[in-house]
């Protein structure tokens, strides 16, 4: 059986339940349209900071941020369009803005919670493109499941990358337990974003490194996973075409991992690389599940 209800925490919070395989997915629209938990039973899978998300001055840690218009941050966090510069923050804007509830919906195939983000004076203002974002987040038994589609109500081409940002609990921070992660990423070469080096993929890691901020690409399938022996937990990621970089990240003495799809590495919107176009009225429609195993 599934339901939505409405909690009022520090932000009015949707809590979408499938309750025959005991699933939870809580969701704030008015902070990005974030995801901010996510368990089955009494397993949350994601981690999450909630002293960092009480402060409005501070970028969310955990949870699943959105990116967009780009991922990752630009040089001197600027970019050029039509001889114009333009300045934008890492990860972009989309995380930090309140999203709209448009719909929320029981149905046969799960618990579904429809979100818009439209361009304002203020993202035309870093980014002069008017569009319409719509996330539908769908708890269908173990799986959730991210719909999107973007719009270009602009008068000319559209550019710009997605992605998503989550990041997933472990059981403590030690380079140990880090250590006995199971990563399945189908490639076979890694751009290291701290060093900007690229480096062969052969299934090993540097697990004491201060921090790992890796970009995996080019990608040969539309699937990873990550499987936590400790907390007897797998993860799969799905992700459609339109996704070309797969980024993994984590720091030391913290008890989290990301593994995160992007459509697009670093700088895109000054490279070009991978970069997506919309024409002017066009919309892109992708989609993103997550699948979660738990072994008893």
């Amino acid at each position: 059986m599934y339901s939505i209800a409405l909690k009022q925490k520090q932000h009015p919070t949707y809590i979408l339940t499938d309750q025959a395989s005991d699933a939870h997915v809580e969701v704030v629209p008015e902070r990005g349209g974030i995801v901010t938990a996510w368990r089955i039973g009494g397993t949350q899978l994601l981690y999450f900071d909630a002293d960092r998300f009480a402060d409005p001055t501070k970028s969310v840690r955990g949870g699943i941020p959105i990116l967009f218009p780009i991922c990752g941050n630009l040089p001197h966090s600027t970019y050029e369009i039509e001889g114009q510069s333009y300045e934008l923050a890492q990860h972009g804007f989309a995380r930090n803005l309140p999203w709209t509830v448009r719909d929320r919906a029981v149905k046969a195939n799960g618990s579904v919670l429809t979100l818009v983000l439209d361009s304002t004076p203020d993202t035309l203002s870093v980014y002069p493109f008017e569009f319409q974002l719509i996330f539908t987040y769908r708890l269908q038994g173990t799986q959730l499941h991210i719909e999107q589609s973007y719009t270009n109500q602009s008068q000319r081409r559209m550019p710009f990358s997605t992605g998503l940002h989550p990041y997933f609990q472990l059981a403590d921070a030690s380079p140990q337990t880090k250590s006995q992660l199971q990563l399945e990423i189908p490639a076979t070469r890694y751009v290291n974003q701290i060093e900007q080096t690229e480096h062969d993929y052969t299934g090993s890691l540097n697990w004491d490194a201060p921090e790992l901020d890796l970009a995996f690409r080019p990608i040969s399938a539309h699937q990873a996973s990550a499987a936590d022996p400790q907390r007897q937990v797998k993860v799969s990621i799905h992700y459609d075409s339109a996704y070309t970089t797969l980024v993994f990240w984590t720091v030391a003495e913290k008890n989290y991992y990301c593994l995160e799809p992007w459509s697009a590495p670093r700088n895109a919107l000054n490279t070009g690389t991978d970069l997506l176009w919309l024409e002017p009225g066009e919309t892109r429609s992708m989609h993103v599940s997550f699948d979660a195993q738990l072994e008893s």
